[in-house]
């Protein structure tokens, strides 16, 4: 079935091993049959900086307030044309993907740049102006695959759960969890390459292929099973039922476990 697909990339050199697989991406999409939407973020220039400039039209002039500026924005017609671009973007996707080398065990500034912009009030926090009702596997952007993409110039072994770096899973989970999995979208296992400025020629076809072999399972792939706010595990939306995870803290709690889940479910019956 045709999807539309939506590849957020942030990389300023063209000729860089995250741009060339951005196109392999494209290409592999588009023989699938899907539509692909792009965002090229140096490409677009975008701006980074989230601030008052995000407001010509303000509430109140006195005191900037992000919350209340960026609800009278979005509620009011009042963003800017380059946000709302991008918010139409996210909301014609079926799957999102960001892709980015990881700078200093994060995003580039330009990428967290767009989330901070584009996830306006009423639109990915705040949905229905119903304050924290909807996060964490619910929200406007319910029912979407998202992946990370990642581009790592150190080696696995720096990682691994014991590497030196951390494990690569922990260090993204204020990406997968925070901004994915908290507008509802379903967030599949991130796909990393590792020391990505020493591959050879034969290390980037095998790039290529193990990329293509992903895009392949993009609408297949079982997502990481993050607990849901409303499914029950959090009776006061903020902390864990003491029958959830017995034992676990961390993040480790919040990764469903099957077992774990049907014995939950018939214990509450």
């Amino acid at each position: 079935m045709k999807k539309t697909i939506l590849i957020v990339h942030a990389q300023p050199e063209p000729t860089s091993l995250t741009r060339h697989l951005v196109d392999i991406g494209v290409e592999a999409l588009q023989e699938q049959g899907h539509d692909v939407l792009t965002s090229d973020l140096y490409g677009m220039k975008w701006k980074a900086v989230f601030d008052a400039d995000d407001f010509p039209d303000r509430a109140d002039t006195r005191r900037l307030s992000f919350i209340d500026e960026s609800r009278h924005a979005y509620k009011q017609g009042l963003q800017t044309p380059d946000v709302v671009a991008e918010q139409e973007k996210l909301l014609a996707a079926d799957a999102v993907i960001l892709k980015f080398p990881l700078w200093w065990f994060s995003m580039p500034a330009i990428m967290k740049g767009w989330i901070e912009r584009v996830y306006a009030y009423n639109f990915a926090y705040g949905y229905k102006d119903a304050g924290n009702s909807y996060r964490y596997g619910e929200g406007i952007l319910r029912g979407k695959r998202a992946m990370l993409s990642v581009m790592c110039g150190g080696p696995r072994e720096d990682y691994l759960p014991r590497g030196i770096n951390g494990p690569l899973d922990e260090l993204l989970f204020p990406i997968t969890h925070g901004s994915l999995f908290y507008t509802g979208m379903d967030v599949l296992p991130t796909f990393a390459l590792y020391g990505t400025g020493r591959l050879d020629t034969d290390g980037v076809a095998a790039a290529e292929k193990a990329w293509r072999s992903r895009l392949a399972r993009l609408f297949q792939e079982d997502p990481i099973r993050y607990r849901r706010q409303n499914d029950g595990d959090f009776p006061d939306r903020h902390v864990m039922a003491d029958d959830v995870a017995p034992g676990k803290t961390g993040i480790a709690a919040h990764i469903e476990d099957t077992e774990e889940r049907v014995a939950q479910l018939q214990a509450r019956g």
